[in-house]
């Protein structure tokens, strides 16, 4: 069983010409079930959370606004997207898959969200393609209700750093956030992870896979984590428009292996969210997701 959270809204409409890759949420599904890496049955439909599971993390009164589409012209374009009821239904499906996924890994080990990974939203507002934090609000909920889950480990390997998430978590000495970023890049005002890891422009497979093989196993002895949640963006790859880093396919599958195969060992469970990839062709962007399952479906299948 490979639990994967989808729903037909995380394929939104946008404007033509809009620079965000919303085809991906489609073509993801459609390959994984093509190939085999999924069945029918792996796949769960999200479904929006109760309100409080939000709130945890996210201030009532910019949740209100964002729900009746009442942010400011500048709100909205700090965002990237153009406001409608059908993305705010978006937004809190995807978050809401996340929390059920969170749910369903403590049974099956691991789980997926195909979207997820919005972590430049912050607890007042919204940024970067990001408007609430779905993986926040999960491990919120999973210290609020499982009382197993003392620790939890957000490993983020997304090209941009996670600054939503490490200023929403930045009093709670019970989420360790550990964000592996290109420091040039954006966002241009960092907040303070737990442990931030800044990256050159153009860091190749080489040095990046060291970095993170040195860097992992010393955390998950450290931090003694209950439940990992991976942000595992491929805008770390060479061909993305956006990210200015240099991994091959390859290198970003071994990134996949690397952290996966890690907690699979220690038997922690783990929620995959897919976060950012940019790159020109999509066909870049589908196959280098779709190898984070094609990974996970090997060690957990």
């Amino acid at each position: 069983m490979l639990p994967i959270a989808f729903a037909p809204s995380y394929a939104h409409a946008l404007p033509t010409g809009h620079r965000f890759p919303m085809l991906k949420y489609e073509l993801l599904p459609e390959q994984l079930l093509h190939e085999g890496t999924a069945t029918a049955a792996d796949f769960f439909v999200a479904t929006p959370p109760p309100e409080a599971d939000i709130l945890r993390v996210h201030d009532a009164g910019y949740y209100t606004r964002l729900r009746l589409g009442q942010l400011t012209r500048q709100e909205e374009r700090a965002t990237g997207f153009p406001w409608s009821a059908a993305l705010f239904e978006r937004e809190i499906t995807i978050l809401g898959g996340t929390i059920e996924a969170a749910r369903r890994a403590l049974v099956h080990g691991v789980a997926f969200n195909i979207a997820g990974g919005t972590h430049h939203a912050f607890r007042g507002r919204g940024e970067g393609f990001c408007l609430l934090n779905d993986q926040a609000a999960a491990a919120a909920w999973l210290l609020a209700t499982v009382p197993a889950i003392r620790k939890v480990l957000i490993v983020d390997l997304d090209v941009h750093q996670g600054n939503g998430t490490a200023a929403i978590f930045q009093d709670e000495p019970r989420v360790f956030t550990f964000s592996m970023h290109g420091a040039r890049n954006y966002p241009a005002r960092k907040e303070a992870s737990d442990l931030d890891l800044p990256l050159p422009d153009g860091t190749d497979d080489a040095h990046y896979l060291q970095l993170l093989a040195e860097t992992l196993p010393r955390l998950l002895d450290e931090v003694q984590p209950d439940f990992v949640f991976y942000l595992a963006g491929v805008d770390v790859l060479a061909t993305d428009k956006l990210g200015h880093l240099a991994l091959t396919r390859a290198g970003c599958r071994q990134r996949d292996e690397l952290v996966l195969g890690l907690c699979h060992r220690h038997c922690l469970p783990v929620v995959v969210c897919m976060g950012g990839g940019y790159s020109e062709g999509i066909i870049d962007i589908v196959e280098a997701h779709a190898n984070t399952f094609r990974v996970a479906a090997g060690l957990w299948g």
